[in-house]
């Protein structure tokens, strides 16, 4: 039987925020006791996790005193030597505090865009401090219930103005560090700026510093929209954007569920695992999920811990996949190959346009051609169901 627990190489991370949660919900309060920073990463390391990551305020309280924060800062630095864990990515809280009601970086009042900038920099310096090499902006509360409230023109414009000055603060201090903007189409706010991972590859390319700014598509996130969470990932990888990801399933039209990954739709999850193992990607496989509400702290491990193997399964689905004999040789006849056509593709130049424009192409015997989708698709399904 395949071996599916977790190893370092897999590079398997999870926020203090998401095995910290304690279950709380708009229509409840928290069913799990409160657990430090330091109790987290004791748990992850239990269960077998590479890293794990967190917003400023995960780790030190907003109003903490400068000596609760040494003292917290003690006791995970400690756990991460005593567990072995790392910190890949972190992040700053800019949606919980009441200051943020109306955004941070887009908000309209000048002090709320300069507290943002203040915090997001400590914040920064604190991640880089526990050897953070990737920074997550997601945008919580930037956006809008009525568009009456503020220009999306000028929201656009200060969130470029807020990326390029940490840009520049974070080279200033020779940090190293890769930024990833977060998309999420809704919620907390009614609606949001840059929505989408395609909208965050769109706005990249108009900062100052776009080498340094790639994307943290979440599949929740995308699949809130009903859009193909692998499509997305596969633009951003082939742009060279894909700094960092989180894992997690959602059901499509509703709320941020945050499910376990895997728990909602398994294709969706084994094409995306599929495409990540494929292309070699060698960053964080980051959960962004919750456990049930249902759960105390040992069902919290169970959903880390089934978090992980199920990427494991689909990654071993995954390889049965590409060493298929007929699912390769259907792929190899779906992808056919015309010598004759070959050398019209490529660079346009003169000459090509007149060799295709005088190409004789025969439609009906073309589109007569079945693809045999639906054998591919069923096989796919075989291998998933086990039954292959």
């Amino acid at each position: 039987m395949s071996d599916f627990s977790p190893k370092s190489e897999h590079k398997f991370t999870f926020g203090l925020w998401t095995v910290g949660s304690r279950g709380a919900d708009p229509f409840g309060s928290a069913v799990r006791p409160h657990k430090t920073p330091a109790e987290l990463v004791y748990l992850l390391g239990e269960v077998g996790a590479y890293g794990v990551n967190f917003h400023d305020n995960d780790l030190i309280p907003i109003d903490a005193t400068p000596a609760e924060a040494e003292s917290i800062k003690k006791d995970f630095r400690k756990a991460l030597a005593d567990t072995g864990l790392v910190v890949p990515m972190a992040t700053t809280n800019l949606f919980s505090d009441p200051i943020f009601k109306d955004g941070a970086f887009t908000s309209n009042d000048p002090k709320v865009r300069a507290y943002a900038l203040q915090k997001t920099m400590n914040a920064i310096d604190l991640g880089v401090e526990f050897g953070a090499k990737t920074y997550v902006f997601w945008g919580g509360r930037e956006g809008t219930e009525t568009d009456s409230s503020k220009s999306a023109v000028e929201a656009v414009k200060r969130s470029r103005e807020a990326m390029n000055f940490l840009c520049e603060y974070a080279l200033d201090k020779k940090y190293g560090l890769k930024f990833a903007l977060e998309a999420k189409p809704n919620e907390p706010r009614g609606d949001m700026y840059n929505p989408t991972t395609g909208h965050m590859l769109a706005f990249i390319p108009t900062l100052d510093h776009p080498e340094m700014v790639g994307v943290n598509p979440e599949v929740a996130h995308e699949h809130m929209s009903g859009l193909n969470f692998m499509h997305g990932v596969a633009q951003a990888w082939e742009a060279g954007k894909l700094f960092h990801i989180d894992l997690n399933d959602q059901y499509p039209g509703r709320y941020d569920q945050d499910l376990r990954f895997g728990s909602r739709d398994l294709k969706a999850a084994f094409y995306l695992v599929k495409f990540l193992e494929d292309v070699k990607y060698d960053s964080s496989r980051h959960f962004d999920a919750h456990a049930y509400r249902t759960e105390d702290f040992e069902g919290v491990k169970d959903f880390a811990r089934g978090c992980m193997r199920t990427y494991l399964i689909l990654k071993e689905k995954a390889a049965q996949f590409n060493a298929d004999a007929e699912i390769q040789a259907l792929l190899a006849e779906i992808n056919t190959v015309d010598g004759a056509l070959a050398p019209m593709f490529g660079k346009y130049t003169p000459e090509k346009a007149a060799a295709l424009k005088a190409q004789a192409f025969d439609r009906a015997v073309i589109a007569g051609r079945g693809l045999k989708y639906e054998r591919l698709d069923q096989l796919t399904i075989d291998i998933l169901t086990g039954t292959r």
